[in-house]
Parts: structure tokens; C-alpha cells; sequence
């Protein structure tokens, strides 16, 4: 295919759906409806990583109806995964149920019918905010309907084969001792504890016993229980190792992306997939972490989660579909820092949509323009919205605390910025005061100057750090630039790149006065 020719949208969503519609094709098999997977992990706090996995398999989803397919997104929750560790910031009380899957564990907060559901909702909470549909399924329902039984039939039937292929393929060796089957001990309801040594093909049943185990570092004391437990009746679950190509299987998946830290097991699964269960493993994408800003990875055991609930208190839906359609590879440091330039980039892709601003470059054009539309989930709007730069909602909401909704949009009025005042705009200003209270000092990134920009800005810090009051701050400002023979309008532009971070802004002397001369006055002292 040559490589200038676009594909769809010109994005790398469509490209992917691309890919799929062609290896399908090449496997010979029917396109009626292509199921799309995201695996919802159910034991920790979900974050902007877990929502990210369903947020781009729903994008993929998109483009597959754009290229005229019926398709759907399953998301799937993990929910008899054994609980491994206690969240930060969860009870001590959860001490006593490791091990035991997070379905059967009460919710400690009392507002879900189990610990599984309620880190379920969250994720689940984050979608149905961000506009994402799907099909929900849960683990603990696909187990006792038996949906998974002939599969899990079929793969004990292999247990030492796969046992044997896990260990070359990854250097595991414990499925060659044990089943990769977990049945939940009907004497201490645990899960990893029980492991099950022995399949009964003729009557479905493992038999297994309830020991000592480690999970991460820790380790689980097993009650010795001695038992049989039927496939299709007791409750129990698959192996990871495993588990992913029983439901591939039994719900005919045909695209499933994944994280690298997960890689062994999708790595096993697509084996298992192929050779065990004669069901073609879906195509797959692999996309890297998200790190917080000192690099480590975003995890829930560290405490370090972005959840979607926090983002949502300084940042718009489509801040977060921008952030996770941008793209998928390469690994990305985030903070909440990002939202001010997310939002103002959202609108920097609706001015070219709406052809405010052009681009000559066809392909980037198309690109952007598909960009815009998967966040808006290719139900883009029909009209150009009212832009107001965050980081200027930001500062006026630092100046105003009392009765903020009202004087910022008075401000926002009186400088032109908006022409009426609307419902869009005083949510905006709600969640810059939200922005603006949790992180009173944020650093403004450094810009290049030469020196006589600096010269320029020298003297301005001066005469607003000055005790003397400046008749007109406009006025000083334009006849320090034509002094040191800068254009005023690039002048103004570099002054609104040291305060708001962007190249354009409201009438600079009036707004100064607003945000306060000696504090305008520091922020070009650290630039320059």
C-alpha cells in the first residue's frame, strides 16, 4: 500500500481497524459483527491507564463502523481475580480476605454488593462520563453460566502440553506441576491457595489442595482443605496464562490491545488460542504505560493513581479522550499539570475543523480533522464553540475565590474574550477554580529568548515591580518594545507565553492590572 495514501480518518485508529478488517479477511472469516475486548482489572483502583485500554478498543470500535462493520465493545471485569494486596488507602481489614476473589469480598464502603464491584463502577463511571458504550460482562457471571465450561474442558484436556509450552515459552514451570485452573476452596473461599493437581476428564471435576502460597512478596497460609470441584458448577477461574484465550474463544474476539507488562501472558494466550482451541488469537496492539512525573510507573499499589474521577474535577471529557486518541505507543509521563494544554489543544483542533485556522499540509489536515472527530466519538459537532484559554481561567480564578463564577465571567466579558455568558463556559470556569485551588504555584515551562527580549523584559519587571503607580500598564509596555526595537504585537506575545502559557490572551495591560503587577513582575523574572 503506498505509504502517502490515507487510510479512513488518517488516524492511527484507522489504520489499526485497517489492519484487523485485513488479517480477518485473510483468516477466511465472517465480518458480521467484529467484537472488540478491553479487560477491566477489578482488584485495585482503576486509573487513567485502565480507562485508556477501553477508551481506545471503543475508538477501534468507531472506526470499524466508519469502514461500514457492525462492531461492539465487551468490557470485561476480572471480577473473581484473588484480591493480591490492600489499595492504598483502603482498610486493614481487607487483610483477611487476600486471595480471595474480589466478588465474594464485602465492599468496605458499603455502596456495592461486593469489593469487585465497587472498583468495577469506578472504571465503569469513568466511560459512561467520557461517552463510551459497551457491553458489560462480568467474571464471576461468565464462570457460574458456564459460558467458559467447554473451553476450560478443552484446556485441561491439553493441562500438560500447555504446562509444558508455558515453561519454554516464558520459563514458568509451576503449570507443570499444577492445573491452570484455580477452583475457590469451598472450606476458606481462597483462590490462588487452591491448587488443583489432578483433572477428571469423565466427570469435569479437579481435584485440589488448599495450601501455602506467595502472591507479590506475601505469603498465604492455605486451611490444607483436600477437595473435588466440578468445572461447569463450583466457582472457580482460569489462569491468566490461559484465561484470556478461553474468552477470546467463547465470545469470538477479534481485537484486544494490551500493556507490556502483560506481554508473557498474551504471549501464551495467543498459542493457546491458535493450537489449543482452534480459535485465530485477535489481532493486537501493544501500548506502552503511563508514568507519573517522576517516571514511575502509574500503579495503584504505589499510590501514585490518576483516576478519572480526579480528572474530571479539573478537566473535560474530551480532555481525556484527546490525551488517550493522540496516540498509542511510547511511554507517557502524565499529571494533572497536562490538563491546561490539553484543553487548549482540543481547541486548537476545533479552530482547524471548523477551518478558524488552515493547514496546508493535506495529510496533517485529515489527520487532525479525524483527531477531532474520534474525541468528539465521530459525532462531531455542527458549530465552532466559544474558546477561553484555561490557563486564563486559571489566574482569574486565583484572583477571585469569592463569588468566582460571577466576577470571572464579568471578567471574561469585560475583556471580549466571550460575548455571553454560557452554561459550557461556567463549567469551564468550575473546573479552572477546582484547578486553581489544588495547585496554587504551577511552573511555567521555560521559553527561548535572545537578549534583547531579555533587555525588554528586564525593564518591564522593573517598572511593574516599581512602588510608582503606571498610568497606563498598555502604553509602558508598547514603548518598551519600540525602544528596544521589538514589535509590540511579538512583544505581547512573548508576555503571554511567560503568564498564561499561550500565544494569545485578553488586552495584556488590563489583565496585568487584574492578576497584579509584582506578581507579573516575578513571572518575567524567572524567564529572563
Amino acid at each position: 500500500m503506498d505509504n502517502q495514501e490515507i487510510i479512513g480518518k488518517g488516524t492511527w485508529i484507522d489504520k489499526l481497524a485497517f489492519e484487523l478488517i485485513e488479517r480477518e479477511k485473510n483468516l477466511g472469516r465472517k465480518l458480521e459483527n467484529i467484537r472488540v475486548e478491553s479487560g477491566l482489572g477489578a482488584s485495585g483502583v482503576p486509573h487513567i491507564g485502565s480507562l485508556g485500554d477501553a477508551v481506545r478498543a471503543y475508538g477501534v470500535k468507531l472506526a470499524l463502523e466508519n469502514f461500514g462493520y457492525k462492531s461492539e465493545l465487551i468490557a470485561y471485569s476480572d471480577d473473581l481475580d484473588g484480591l493480591r494486596k490492600i489499595p492504598e488507602g483502603f482498610p486493614e481489614s481487607l487483610e483477611k480476605h487476600l486471595a480471595k476473589p474480589v466478588s465474594l469480598i464485602p465492599d468496605p464502603f458499603g455502596c456495592h454488593e461486593s469489593y469487585g464491584m465497587h472498583m468495577s463502577s469506578l472504571l465503569l463511571e469513568g466511560l459512561d462520563k467520557t461517552g463510551i458504550k459497551y457491553q458489560f460482562r462480568r467474571a464471576i457471571d461468565t464462570y457460574k453460566q458456564g459460558l467458559l465450561k467447554e473451553q476450560i474442558h478443552t484446556i485441561l484436556q491439553n493441562s500438560t502440553k500447555i504446562g509444558n509450552k508455558i515453561s519454554e515459552l516464558v520459563g514458568q514451570e509451576k503449570y507443570q506441576k499444577f492445573l491452570p485452573y484455580f477452583p475457590v476452596c469451598k472450606n476458606c473461599d481462597r483462590l490462588y491457595t487452591a491448587e488443583s493437581f489432578e483433572y477428571i476428564e469423565n466427570e469435569k471435576k479437579v481435584r485440589y489442595k488448599c495450601q501455602d502460597t506467595e502472591i507479590g512478596s506475601k505469603r498465604i497460609t492455605g486451611c490444607g482443605y483436600e477437595g473435588e470441584a466440578d468445572i461447569a458448577k463450583d466457582l472457580g477461574k482460569l489462569a491468566w496464562k490461559v484465561e484470556f484465550a478461553a474468552r477470546w474463544s467463547a465470545f469470538d474476539i477479534r481485537f484486544e490491545a494490551y500493556g507490556k507488562d502483560i506481554m508473557d501472558s498474551v504471549k501464551v494466550n495467543d498459542w493457546v488460542a491458535d493450537e489449543i482451541l482452534g480459535h485465530p488469537h485477535p489481532h493486537h496492539v501493544k501500548y506502552e504505560m503511563f508514568l507519573d512525573k517522576g517516571g514511575k510507573k502509574i500503579s495503584k499499589s504505589l499510590g501514585n493513581v490518576v483516576t478519572a474521577q480526579k480528572w474530571l474535577e479539573f478537566g473535560t471529557p474530551k480532555s481525556i479522550l484527546l490525551l488517550l486518541y493522540k496516540r498509542i505507543t511510547g511511554a507517557r509521563e502524565l499529571g494533572f499539570e497536562d490538563i491546561p494544554s490539553l484543553i487548549n489543544e482540543y481547541n486548537e483542533l476545533e479552530d482547524v475543523y471548523f477551518g478558524k485556522v488552515k493547514v496546508d499540509n493535506q495529510a496533517k489536515l485529515t489527520k487532525m480533522r479525524g483527531l477531532y472527530e474520534y474525541v468528539n466519538l465521530l459525532e462531531p459537532p455542527k458549530q465552532i464553540s466559544t474558546h477561553v484559554n484555561y490557563s486564563l481561567l486559571v489566574e482569574l480564578c486565583k484572583i477571585f475565590k469569592d463569588n468566582r463564577i460571577e466576577l470571572v465571567t464579568k471578567k471574561l466579558l469585560d475583556y471580549g474574550v466571550i460575548k455571553i455568558s454560557e452554561p459550557e463556559i461556567t463549567k469551564l470556569i468550575e473546573i479552572a477554580g477546582n484547578f486553581a485551588d489544588e495547585f496554587e504555584q504551577q511552573e511555567k515551562s521555560k521559553i527561548n529568548l535572545d537578549q534583547i527580549s531579555r533587555n525588554a523584559l528586564n525593564e518591564l519587571s522593573e517598572a511593574l515591580s516599581s512602588d510608582e503607580e503606571l498610568e497606563d500598564i498598555q502604553n509602558t509596555i508598547y514603548q518598551i518594545a519600540k525602544s528596544h526595537n521589538i514589535q509590540p504585537k511579538e512583544f505581547f506575545r512573548v508576555l503571554y507565553q511567560i503568564i498564561l502559557g499561550a500565544p494569545r490572551g485578553p488586552k495584556i495591560g488590563p489583565f496585568i492590572s487584574d492578576i497584579g503587577r509584582k506578581k507579573v513582575a516575578e513571572l518575567i523574572a524567572k524567564q529572563v
